[in-house]
């Protein structure tokens, strides 16, 4: 007899994301904050109807190597240069203080200075998905917004792999600065690999077979999970990597149907991405963590806004585009929950530290999709 637990499951999932969905809509929420409470009722710590959120969550990571990808295509790599030019001093003073506030609220809850730092370092980063979600295509293609959102967004992730390395680090015997050489030398080489791979390759290929559009799917798709693959051997990450596949052919004709093509693979993932979320917050130390997180979330909601209105402003950006960027990326991050996982696994932090970074960034998605949504134009509109 053939096995549909996988089968049943994402039945499960689409079949209540489809109806909480239907009642988000109908009350002018997000429909991303569906997708989590569906995860969080079917989940292994609720209902217990889909308990293999690993697959899901692994699929779900399929999502945002599409959307990184996506994201790319969009960009034309003169336009990103400016930008990070321009952005660079907003990423890391904005790091530097979002650290703090993690910090503080962790040192006054009662956690140890080790945790403290975790959290603190948890809070740096905003949300790619929720942040590029919510953003309208003709914003993304046409507008200054999704510029300056990409292009901060871009360094956090660069900060990110910083992070996780020194994470990683704190488990090995040996690390030390050639660590972070890595960095330094991989990301101009997989730059450069990318380039000229696209130009006396890739391009032609696409040239050639441009009328068999069943191949030009095809190669798309493997280009991007070649250069997701690369990124990870190149000591980056995955989405660093489809980013870069993406940005390396945002200049030729063919982007434009590319993307139309990934982009139900896209949200397919990313549905599976946001359930499992939801699905992996183990409910009973939400009375351990509630007060810190909403203490947490509340803090930065508030301030993550205003910080990038004025960061934004001083180097040069118009008031009204400078708070519309803070409310867009008023949340925490997705690399927060990896932090969390990744602290906890080498028993740098508590369990009780990782649920806090967990729960604080579940609400930020929950309450910023929700301000969003009603203050800016958004493709989840139900009008």
């Amino acid at each position: 007899m053939i096995d549909n637990t996988l089968i049943f499951s994402i039945f499960l999932i689409y079949t209540g994301a489809a109806i909480l969905s239907t009642v988000a809509l109908f009350f002018r929420q997000s429909i991303l904050v569906a997708y989590m409470v569906v995860g969080i009722i079917l989940g292994p710590w609720s209902l217990k109807l889909v308990n293999d959120s690993y697959i899901v969550q692994q699929i779900g990571d399929v999502g945002i190597i599409f959307l990184l990808f996506l994201l790319g295509l969009h960009l034309h790599p003169q336009n990103l240069l400016q930008m990070l030019r321009k952005t660079t001093l907003v990423a890391m003073i904005s790091s530097i203080l979002f650290i703090a506030v993690g910090y503080t609220v962790a040192i006054v809850s009662g956690f140890s200075q080790v945790e403290s730092v975790v959290i603190g370092a948890a809070m740096m980063f905003s949300s790619t998905i929720i942040g590029l979600k919510l953003l309208p295509s003709s914003i993304l293609n046409h507008q200054h917004v999704g510029e300056v959102m990409i292009s901060v967004l871009l360094m956090q992730d660069l900060i990110a792999i910083v992070v996780l390395l020194l994470l990683h680090g704190a488990t090995m015997d040996s690390f030390g600065l050639s660590d972070f050489g890595i960095i330094v030398i991989s990301l101009p080489a997989l730059l450069v690999f990318s380039y000229y791979f696209e130009k006396y390759i890739l391009m032609k290929l696409f040239q050639r077979f441009e009328k068999v559009r069943e191949y030009m799917f095809l190669l798309s798709i493997a280009w991007c999970l070649s250069m997701a693959q690369l990124g990870v051997v190149f000591g980056l990450t995955y989405e660093v990597g489809a980013f870069i596949a993406g940005v390396s052919i945002a200049t030729s004709a063919i982007s434009i149907y590319i993307a139309e093509c990934l982009k139900p693979i896209r949200d397919f993932c990313l549905v599976l991405f946001f359930f499992s979320v939801g699905a992996n917050f183990n409910l009973n130390y939400l009375p351990v963590v509630a007060l810190p997180a909403l203490s947490l979330a509340v803090l930065l909601l508030i301030l993550k806004p205003i910080i990038f209105k004025y960061l934004l402003a001083y180097v040069g950006e118009v008031e009204n585009i400078a708070w519309e960027v803070g409310f867009r990326l008023g949340q925490i991050s997705e690399f927060s929950l990896l932090v969390a996982y990744i602290a906890a696994s080498s028993s740098l932090i508590s369990e009780s530290a990782s649920y806090l970074i967990q729960a604080a960034t579940m609400i930020t998605f929950l309450a910023s999709s929700y301000i969003v949504v009603h203050k800016y134009q958004t493709p989840m509109e139900s009008s």
